[in-house]
């Protein structure tokens, strides 16, 4: 009853109230997007085609299009070009020392990278949705298009990107006007949107004989459990306690005070699975459209639930959390920050020996969240090959899921408490991923 009461509050706040009614009108409008086919495509005979010969990659991109990717609708490439330029301008702020001081500028130098990052995405987009074309002409001689050409190749790069750019700015619309991060939630909808389909699947194979019903129980509970240890993990804290030293200036005194510096255990997010998927899964796609024996043996390997594809999965999720953790948290800023402002840790000499400590604590974060991450991304390939679970289950589709849900949740809740309403949870606060 309480949670129940707390969404009702949601409806007595007019601004909470607009703001959550807005959101679900955009996502709709992708939904109803994400079903309108592209011109001069024979959607429905090249959605089976791709779902069978494009294996592991086309199932991955696909889960971030909400299925538009294997229909070849409008918006196919989905938000992954956005996804893709903000990642290569993230990296960027390290490699480039001009965009780096860009991103120390406050909002003006936020405001500029948000821009570049869009041209990046249209730059992406185009070259995509150009190789979709072509690659499409080539597939069964061209028996899924309808006039084959530069026509077809034109119309397909104007569509495709404008159908990216247009969920781009559903997206911001959604972030600036509606309620949580439009991008993780658009990614959230098309990931959700195929649950239902599970679920049929799965009570059918109940009727039919092929799944028991312990079976699906024991299941259900396993999800639950699963969910639980996810939310506990991305909620996950390191705390290390920092003392702020007084200051005697003229008759009053500052500082003094003792506070804590938070480190996550997975503070790369998902971005580790998303890349590791990428780079393992694309030789391996495409050395499926190639009909050489030993070109085939490869894809073979690289293929889901083999030895081969298991260790590298683990070992590249595992150094790109490492790398990424790198690139968005310095140690040795976060030591000069600290000593800047007369804050050190209770037995660590400020300066270079905090920053040290801060780096073996990381370290160590680091090296639980990458081993948490690879087996929650190893998970669906154990159920489905070991089990025969029917549905995908897990992996950086159930991470976002959760964390998205989380952060959507935390910023109700935020409304809810601000303006003296009682939120989800009747003891604490409810935090999101980014505590």
């Amino acid at each position: 009853m309480g949670v129940l009461s707390s969404f009702q509050n949601i409806f007595k706040i007019a601004e909470l109230k607009s703001r959550v009614l807005f959101t679900f009108a955009l996502l709709a409008v992708y939904r109803i997007g994400a079903h309108i086919p592209t011109p001069g495509i024979n959607g429905e005979e090249l959605s089976k085609f791709l779902t069978e010969k494009g294996g592991a990659l086309m199932g991955f991109f696909d889960m971030f299009s909400g299925g538009a990717l294997s229909r070849v609708t409008i918006f196919a490439l989905g938000i992954m070009p956005y996804i893709s330029a903000s990642i290569i301008f993230q990296l960027l702020t390290v490699v480039i020392p001009a965009i780096g001081k860009l991103a120390k500028e406050g909002e003006e130098g936020r405001k500029k990278i948000i821009k570049y990052t869009r041209y990046g995405t249209i730059v992406i987009s185009a070259i995509q949705s150009f190789g979709i074309a072509v690659g499409l002409e080539s597939m069964a001689d061209g028996a899924f298009i309808q006039t084959p050409g530069w026509s077809f190749r034109l119309m397909t790069m104007l569509t495709l990107t404008s159908g990216t750019a247009f969920i781009m700015w559903l997206g911001e619309q959604i972030t600036e006007r509606g309620i949580g991060n439009g991008i993780s939630l658009i990614i959230f909808a098309g990931i959700v949107a195929r649950f239902p389909n599970a679920v049929i699947s799965t009570i059918r194979l109940m009727k039919a004989g092929e799944l028991s019903l312990f079976f699906v129980l024991f299941l259900t509970v396993m999800m639950i459990a699963v969910v639980g240890v996810i939310i506990f993990i991305e909620r996950g804290q390191r705390k290390i306690p920092v003392q702020y030293a007084k200051r005697v200036v003229g008759r009053r005194v500052y500082g003094g005070q003792s506070t804590h510096l938070p480190l996550k255990i997975n503070t790369a997010g998902v971005i580790p699975p998303i890349f590791a998927s990428s780079i393992i899964m694309f030789p391996a796609t495409v050395a499926g459209f190639i009909a050489i024996p030993w070109v085939q043996g490869v894809a073979r390997q690289l293929s889901p639930g083999t030895v081969m594809y298991t260790v590298l999965y683990i070992g590249m999720i595992i150094f790109f959390s490492y790398f990424y953790t790198a690139v968005v948290f310095n140690p040795v800023d976060v030591a000069d920050n600290l000593k800047k402002y007369g804050g050190f840790i209770p037995g660590i000499r400020p300066g270079q020996r905090t920053s040290e400590y801060i780096y073996r604590v990381l370290t160590r974060l680091t090296f639980v969240g990458a081993l948490y991450l690879s087996v929650v991304c190893i998970l669906p390939e154990v159920l489905i090959q070991k089990f025969g679970v029917p549905f995908y289950f897990g992996g950086t589709s159930l991470l976002i899921v959760v964390g998205v849900a989380l952060d959507t949740v935390s910023q109700i809740e935020s409304h809810l408490v601000t303006r003296s309403y009682e939120g989800f949870l009747r003891k604490g606060r409810l935090r999101g991923r980014r505590g």
